[in-house]
């Protein structure tokens, strides 16, 4: 070894060691800046957002992450805007969002997103429990310093300057007493690492910030925005029964179901949000009324606009037709064409058939070959001769049904021969192109609305775009407002939901006096449910509002019954010049739409086509068909010309069946009320 080798060596390494140390301190020192210049940020954003709290806002500053050792929340903010979950940050460089990551002088920043979503999820968790929907808690990261306004997916990215606007320009959710009530519900779930409960408001009131949370408080003022404030409100609050299905995980298909007004379809828009949350694929709500997706769309854009782009709300056919005409495949929709090829039909085979024994009329038979033959896809007379009618029940021998058989292949017949389609068709081959050729990209949920008025084709449909797998084909609806004839079985459709169901049993929407009014109607009347039959429309419903009023307007003339109506409406918009806006007119038939349509234009009333209605405010009068009004509601509701008889005639056998049908449509109508339910008949002098 040469001399003083040794020492040399040991020198470099002390000199290796003195640089390790430099480094690390040098390093220690950037994080201390570092931390210190993130501390002051912090101060700096929660200065600013104390400024909400003289508007009744409440701030909650460093709070302890449940559930993790040393994890933490920034700030957690509750006003009339929702719940804020904030986490603030000071970076170098300034942040980027480019298809759909986060990232700053170049590197990387999706875990931070991740993080975020994760402390939202936290608080999602607990809000839960007051029966807040997660669309209620908005995440956002805040940058001080710098002026910023971009949404990533569910996190809004804010600069510290553009940070109150924004929260000021938030919807209403939440009124005074929820803003307190949730506040210390949080304060107790996320408690602080140090004494950092801001005051609720800067004026010394110290019981207003230490009060603890009351639920039944929370419920109270849920209901009350349920029944008076804007829809954000009772978008915001649901019954904990109602969270707990919006988020529950199924294996497999599974179902809501329900009597009417208990929340079905809000439950469904909030399962819309909670399956867009956590998936990365499309999510179908689809229902069989035209104009209702305009409306859910609607409300859900104002629900959680951050992810309206990943929900398609459709009805059944317009999709089909989309579906079809996208693959290439042509389809001549002609609706009057197909009518009177059915006409013709009649005309030739079917007048003078066994069938004019149970009903000389064409009109059940069309719906025989709509809704059970071809809305049931059925392809021989051999099964037809078999097949369970459920919901027809008028029964059929065997010469009446190859009666029918026959007329079903004349009709079809002379429907090719003009080229032209009907809407089973278009069901039937859409049917077929999603067998052969599946959706891409496919859908990560399907969530039916009012399932009950689809045919077995539709299911089927719905069926094979969703799969079985996990959390994927959503049926909500209910078999006594079933407003079509016929019926079917999940299990017809391949469709399993064993142990996957839920039930909502109370009412938030009609008064007591109306829904009794309503139930009244149907309660002797059997219903096919999708599951089984049951034997009578008397179901158990807790109603959770009891201030609302039915009206009976008897009237000796049709004139007088007109004058009748024209004048309380007229008192109503005198009373309230804001009411018309919240009031609809429903009729039984277009014909009744068109004659009142009239009717109060001539009177000076604003009047508005639910055809053309798309859920957005507006202060016209509403007036459309009993059909057109499904899934619709409102706090008043008018049935001109109100009667339980059915209006088509038709042959002994048949007026039960017509007459069930036509009470269920009466029900639908007369449950789309909250507050008066006014019902106007004509009773001729004897």
């Amino acid at each position: 070894m040469v001399a003083g080798g040794s020492a040399g060596v040991r020198g470099l390494r002390a000199r290796e060691q003195a640089l390790e140390l430099a480094r690390r301190s040098r390093e220690a020192w950037e994080r201390a800046r570092r931390w210190q210049a993130a501390a002051e940020a912090e101060r700096k954003v929660a200065a600013t957002l104390l400024t909400l709290t003289a508007d009744g806002w409440r701030l909650l500053v460093d709070r302890r992450w449940p559930g993790t050792a040393s994890a933490n929340v920034d700030m957690i903010l509750v006003g009339r805007g929702g719940v804020f979950v904030v986490d603030v940050k000071n970076w170098r460089d300034a942040p980027s969002v480019q298809d759909g990551r986060l990232s700053a002088g170049g590197r990387s920043r999706d875990d931070e997103v991740a993080k975020m979503l994760a402390m939202a999820r936290a608080v999602e968790e607990r809000t839960a429990a007051l029966g807040m929907s997660p669309v209620a808690v908005q995440p956002v990261m805040v940058f001080a310093g710098r002026r910023l306004d971009v949404t990533l997916g569910r996190v809004r990215l804010l600069g510290q300057e553009d940070v109150l606007n924004v929260l000021l320009a938030a919807p209403k959710r939440l009124n005074a007493p929820m803003v307190k009530a949730v506040a210390a519900y949080l304060e107790e779930g996320f408690p602080a690492y140090e004494t950092n409960v801001l005051p609720e408001r800067p004026s010394g009131d110290e019981g207003e910030a230490s009060s603890l949370f009351d639920v039944e408080e929370v419920e109270k003022a849920a209901l009350e925005s349920v029944l008076h404030g804007p829809i954000e409100q009772w978008m915001t609050f649901l019954h904990p029964d109602q969270v707990a299905v919006a988020r529950r995980d199924w294996s497999g298909p599974a179902r809501i179901s329900g009597p009417a007004g208990t929340g079905k379809t809000v439950v469904g828009l909030h399962r819309a949000a909670h399956i867009a949350t956590r998936t990365t694929g499309p999510i179908m709500y689809v229902t069989y009324v035209n104009n209702l997706p305009r409306v859910q769309g609607h409300l859900f854009q104002r629900m959680a606009s951050h992810l309206a782009d990943r929900v398609e709300f459709t009805s059944l056919h317009g999709w089909a037709q989309r579906f079809l005409a996208d693959r290439g495949i042509p389809v001549n929709l002609d609706g009057r064409a197909a009518e009177d090829s059915f006409s013709r039909a009649w005309l030739q085979v079917g007048r003078g058939s066994a069938l004019a024994e149970i009903d000389p009329l064409p009109h059940y038979w069309e719906q025989e070959i709509a809704h059970v033959i071809k809305g049931r896809g059925i392809a021989s007379l051999d099964e037809y001769r078999t097949v369970n009618r459920y919901g027809r029940r008028t029964a059929l021998q065997a010469a009446h049904r190859e009666a029918v058989w026959l007329l079903y292949e004349e009709y079809e017949m002379l429907r090719k021969k003009r080229g032209v389609h009907d809407f089973n068709d278009v069901l039937l081959a859409a049917l077929d192109e999603v067998r052969e050729r599946p959706a891409d990209p496919p859908y990560a949920a399907v969530i039916v609305d009012e399932v009950q008025d689809l045919t077995l084709t539709g299911v089927r449909l719905l069926h094979a775009l969703a799969g079985d797998g996990p959390n994927g084909l959503l049926l909500i609806g209910d078999g006594q407002q079933a407003v079509y004839p016929g019926g079917f079985r999940l299990g017809e459709a391949g469709v399993g939901i064993k142990g996957r169901g839920a039930v909502l049993r109370i009412n938030y929407r009609n008064a007591a006096p109306i829904l009794d009014e309503a139930l009244r109607l149907v309660s002797d009347d059997p219903f096919d449910d999708l599951d089984g039959p049951t034997p009578n429309g008397r179901r158990t419903v807790e109603t959770t509002y009891h201030e609302g009023h039915v009206v009976h307007a008897a009237a000796r003339s049709e004139s007088d019954h007109d004058a009748q109506l024209v004048a309380a409406l007229t008192a109503l918009a005198a009373e309230d010049e804001s009411a018309l806006a919240s009031t609809a007119v429903l009729c039984r038939s277009r014909n009744d739409v068109e004659h009142y349509h009239r009717l109060l234009t001539r009177a000076g009333l604003p009047v508005l086509r639910l055809d053309n209605y798309d859920g957005r405010p507006t202060g016209a009068l509403k007036i459309g068909t009993y059909l057109r009004a499904k899934g619709l509601e409102f706090k008043n509701v008018y049935l001109p010309a109100f009667t339980t008889r059915a209006t088509i005639p038709g042959g002994d056998s048949t007026a039960a069946e017509r007459a069930a049908l036509t009470r269920r449509q009466s029900f639908v109508a007369m449950t789309r009320a909250r507050d008066l339910l006014w019902l106007g008949t004509i009773t001729p002098p004897a």
